[in-house]
């Protein structure tokens, strides 16, 4: 894969010595798969798709003559970029940051591929749009709350409430940079009944997108787009929507679901929508998780996580775009809060709340263990295969805190005692989320990577992954078989068949 896939070249990091048990840990019974009540979990680690750039000019465009060029600049800045529509990966969650109605933001503002007075207009509308855009995102900065809830509209007043919930969570986080920028609109949008509600002489919707990065956190700015509506009344354009039209696929910001609290703790950032209490324990087992993740995979990562804690199931769905119902039995998911799949990329550990508060505590450990794995080995950007991935989380996990074999492999012993030996190690649609054997290649995937542990060390199975992470050929895993533990993949997957049945006790 290219560079920005696969990221950049990481060292070994020195040969790290099993971890010793903490004083915590304790045998707790819990399935591998990291789900309640023998649910099984989504893989976690999403990613997402590419920016699309059309070759837009202002200069093609009949512009009006009031526009001043330091605006026009702006406007091109903004125009020149269209919505996000997120490809996905077998395993890794699809996300899409699709733009509100099926037919916008083809072509930045519409507008621009019609008559010269439509494109006019079209330009006219994102100038007063990005100018609201800027003074709010100006607010943000400079603290002025006064200055934020100038920018919405007074007749609004249901959307009063949430801007100013938007403005005291944004308070609330330690920002680097904070950025909102007009992207398209389609005058169309909006339902005759909506704009009749909304008077003033002009209403429309657009696409914005936004984009914020958390001091000591995030090595690149996290990036949505947002649905905005605009309303002009006596010559004055205000915001008055920041939810309308959001469509499948479209993620929303944690910040703009309700009201947030937020826990620090020595390498952990949680962000709640639950309570302040839940924030604060979740930072001190996410602070435990970096620690047992670092003694495995070594020190050369940023050793900082960010933990969203929703309230309810729907507010993990939106965070991530997902069909409501898609998560029922997921405890947590690991995305990337970006565009482009690549290194640096902003990374989310996003708990479903009701799940992983019935894991427990050593449970919540294990889990929260798995999602660090992924953030510390960049999986959401990586083109290691799906069972190295997860099983090497799980590796990671069951380190840190003790698990049965029989009870973290209970479905795959299960299988292999009725003569369902794994033929291969899983493929990419084991781990879909509507897969049948969805535990079992968990379990698989954990024992590989067990395996390889066993017989070579555990700084040989952190060399073995890294390898495959660093491959830019399409035969890196091969490769990586050969070179690192010097053998082939059908030369493991028999030996690993061994290693199952005699786990199994058959």
């Amino acid at each position: 894969m290219s560079e920005e896939q696969g990221g950049s070249t990481p060292t070994d990091p020195p040969t790290p010595q099993p971890s010793k048990p903490v004083s915590d840990q304790t045998t707790v019974f819990i399935p591998a798969q990291h789900a309640a009540e023998g649910g099984p979990a989504l893989p976690g680690n999403l990613r997402l798709g590419k920016l699309q750039r059309p070759n837009l000019k202002l200069a093609d465009l009949k512009l009006p003559a009031s526009l001043s060029p330091t605006i026009l600049k702006r406007v091109a800045l903004g125009l020149a970029i269209v919505v996000v529509a997120g490809a996905g990966f077998v395993g890794l969650r699809n996300v899409a940051n699709a733009p509100a109605d099926p037919g916008a933001g083809k072509s930045g503002v519409p507008g621009l591929t019609k008559s010269p007075d439509e494109a006019a207009e079209g330009v006219r509308r994102a100038v007063e749009g990005e100018a609201v855009l800027q003074r709010m995102a100006d607010a943000i900065k400079s603290e002025s709350r006064g200055t934020f809830m100038s920018t919405i509209d007074p007749q609004a007043k249901a959307f009063d409430t949430q801007a100013r919930t938007v403005y005291n969570n944004l308070a609330k986080l330690p920002l680097a940079t904070f950025q909102l920028r007009y992207v398209s609109d389609d005058p169309g949008a909006l339902e005759p009944d909506r704009t009749t509600a909304l008077g003033g002489s002009e209403s429309w919707l657009a696409q914005v997108e936004v984009s914020w990065q958390l001091t000591g956190y995030d090595a690149k700015p996290a990036r949505e787009s947002l649905p905005v509506t605009f309303v002009t009344r006596d010559g004055t354009t205000y915001a008055a929507s920041f939810s309308e039209r959001f469509v499948a696929g479209q993620r929303r910001p944690i910040w703009a679901l309700g009201a947030i609290d937020v826990a620090k703790g020595d390498h952990s950032l949680v962000i709640s929508l639950n309570s302040q209490a839940n924030a604060d324990d979740y930072a001190a087992a996410s602070d435990k998780a970096v620690d047992s993740v670092s003694k495995v995979w070594g020190k050369n990562w940023r050793q900082k996580t960010v933990i969203y804690l929703p309230s309810k199931q729907a507010e993990m769905e939106y965070v991530l775009g997902a069909q409501p119902g898609t998560y029922t039995q997921i405890a947590a998911v690991t995305m990337a809060e970006l565009d482009t799949p690549q290194a640096g990329a902003p990374v989310r550990i996003v708990a479903n709340p009701k799940l992983f508060d019935e894991l427990g505590k050593q449970g919540r450990r294990i889990v929260l263990t798995h999602e660090t794995t992924h953030v510390a080995s960049t999986a959401t950007a990586s083109p290691v295969p799906l069972w190295l991935a997860e099983g090497f989380a799980d590796y990671v996990a069951f380190t840190a805190v003790s698990v049965q074999d029989e009870s973290a492999a209970k479905e795959l012993f299960k299988a292999i005692r009725a003569g369902k030996v794994p033929k291969s190690l899983p493929g990419p649609d084991a781990f879909a989320a509507s897969a049948t054997e969805l535990p079992q290649a968990y379990e698989s995937g954990w024992l590989a990577c067990r395996l390889i542990s066993e017989r070579e060390g555990q700084a040989k199975l952190v060399r073995f992954y890294r390898t495959v992470h660093a491959s830019k050929s399409p035969t890196g895993l091969a490769d990586a078989f050969r070179t690192v533990l010097g053998t082939t993949e059908q030369e493991f997957v028999a030996d690993w068949q061994k290693y199952l049945q005699r786990l199994a006790g058959v």
